[in-house]
Order: C-alpha cells, then sequence, then structure tokens
C-alpha cells in the first residue's frame, strides 16, 4: 500500500462493526491516522460481518425500528468524526429481496449521520449478480455511489472456479451500468484467490500463499484460457484458482469498455506484485 499510496484516491483503514445481536456499532481495531504513506482520504467500512458471516438479521432488527436505527447512525457518525474519515463504505450482504427498503432505509440513516459527522462520500458496496436484493437504482440518492463486488463468482463453498472471469464481469457490470449509468458506479475487482482441499471451504489465498503451495506441492500455476486466471491442482489433494495481474488487466479493459473509470481493489496485501504495473495505467 505505501508503494502504490500516491496512484490510490482512498483507502479502506476503519472497520466499523455492527454487532451481531444488537447492531450496535463499534470500531473494530485501532486506525492510525497518522500511518506513514497513507492516502489523505481514508474510508470507514462499515459491515454486518461478524465472526465468519454476514448478520442480516440484525440489520433487520435495526432497520425496523426508527430509534434504534437513528442510534445506530449516530454513534457510527460519532466514530467517522473521531477518525477523521473522508468517507463510508456500508456493506450489509446477504439481506433479501424482501429487505429493499430497509437497506435503503440503513443506508439513508447512517449515511445522513456520516455526512453530517465530515464525510464526503457515502459509498455502497453491492453483489455483482444480486439485483434481486440489492436493486442499483433504489440505492440512490442515499448513497453517492454504488460499489460494484465483481469477485467470488466461485466463492468459498461453491464448487472450484475462477474468482472472476472477464465475460462474467462484463455482463453483471453492464447490467448495473443499464441500470444508473456508469458514472454512478465503482468496479470493485479481486487481487485474491482461493485453494480447496477436498470438500472443505475455500481457503482465501495471497499471490504468494498460491505460489508457495504450487511450489512445496511441485505442481505449476497455470493460466487457465478460458477465464485468463492462474489454476493449479494437487491430485486427490487440493485445487487452487487465483487472480493475478495479467487477469486484472483484462479485467480492467472489461469495466473500462463499458464506460465505467473507478476501480477498487479487494484487498491490498494479497496481491501479485505486478498489480502495481496496472495501478500505473
Amino acid at each position: 500500500m505505501v508503494a502504490n499510496a500516491s496512484r490510490l484516491d482512498a483507502i479502506v483503514t476503519g472497520w466499523i462493526q455492527l454487532d451481531s445481536v444488537s447492531g450496535e456499532p463499534s470500531l473494530l481495531y485501532s486506525d492510525d491516522a497518522a500511518r506513514p504513506g497513507s492516502p489523505r482520504r481514508r474510508f470507514a467500512l462499515v459491515t454486518s460481518w461478524h465472526g465468519r458471516r454476514f448478520h442480516p438479521d440484525a440489520v433487520r432488527r435495526v432497520a425496523a425500528d426508527s430509534a434504534s436505527l437513528a442510534r445506530v447512525a449516530s454513534r457510527v457518525g460519532d466514530i467517522v468524526r473521531q477518525g477523521r474519515y473522508s468517507g463510508v463504505v456500508i456493506d450489509l450482504e446477504d439481506q433479501s429481496r424482501g429487505d429493499t427498503a430497509i437497506l435503503v432505509a440503513a443506508i439513508r440513516s447512517i449515511g445522513s449521520a456520516a455526512r453530517r459527522a465530515g464525510a464526503t462520500t457515502v459509498a455502497v458496496a453491492i453483489p455483482a449478480a444480486d439485483t434481486a436484493a440489492y436493486p442499483t437504482r433504489l440505492l440512490f440518492p442515499a448513497a453517492d455511489v454504488a460499489v460494484v463486488m465483481l469477485y467470488d463468482e466461485h466463492w468459498s463453498t461453491s464448487a472450484p472456479g475462477p474468482i472472476a472471469t472477464p465475460d462474467w464481469v462484463r455482463r453483471t457490470l453492464a447490467q448495473r451500468v443499464a441500470d444508473v449509468g456508469a458514472d454512478r458506479l465503482v468496479a470493485a475487482l479481486p487481487l485474491y484467490g482461493y485453494l480447496r482441499r477436498g470438500s472443505q471451504a475455500g481457503a482465501p489465498m495471497s499471490f504468494a500463499d498460491a505460489r508457495r503451495a504450487a511450489a512445496q506441492a511441485n505442481v505449476e500455476l497455470q493460466r487457465d484460457p478460458s477465464s485468463t486466471s492462474l489454476h493449479a491442482i494437487q491430485p486427490s489433494v487440493w485445487e487452487l484458482w487465483m487472480t493475478d495481474a495479467e487477469l486484472l488487466r483484462v479485467l480492467v479493459d472489461q469495466v473500462m469498455g463499458l464506460g465505467v473509470n473507478r476501480i477498487a481493489l479487494w484487498r491490498l496485501g494479497q496481491e501479485d506484485p505486478s498489480v502495481s504495473q496496472v495501478i500505473r495505467r
């Protein structure tokens, strides 16, 4: 992150977690505002993720009661003010189609409190393909931008497969562009991979970890021609799919071909070192 800080418009450094029962927000860990090399614009993530999953019921309980929602939003605002965050990314995943009204209410209330606390950008992270529970058009004007999470085409508990293929990225993002236009969107692209051992859930892998696993198993990380992803198999032991700089370059081309010129990366520290060449573009 330090090496590429000058090329980043903003970075998420704060993690505001909504309690899985009460929904009460707290800053999950200390965030050093003076970290050397950090971009001037620091954002906080506001999320219902806790433990190993999202907690949509907590969001439902809070958002269904106006007093509770106002209290939670006010507390988020306090954290934003104290942390001097320039923006928030609201990430409330695993909500259902029937939750649209409460989801929008939560985004509106939390976003308004964050703005009053000094945030200039309110972004909402949305699953790329779930247009039923996360209809793009209804997220505005509660949010300033929607961050379309163009990853986990195959996820930790799905069948093994690439994290994001160019065709899937183009197709899912095109739906969002058709809904609200390219200017309101940020395309979030992956930097990680998954290693699946038998029937176990896939373990997230950094690029360095993927190379190490392949070397230890004496197998080669090879380019899968149909997806542009890196792929390796240790027969009867594990299967690995990994993002690298070449795949990221192709995905960026797909995104920009749809007119979306703002890119987010999930998450820094896991990437192929050559990704810096793509960021320089």
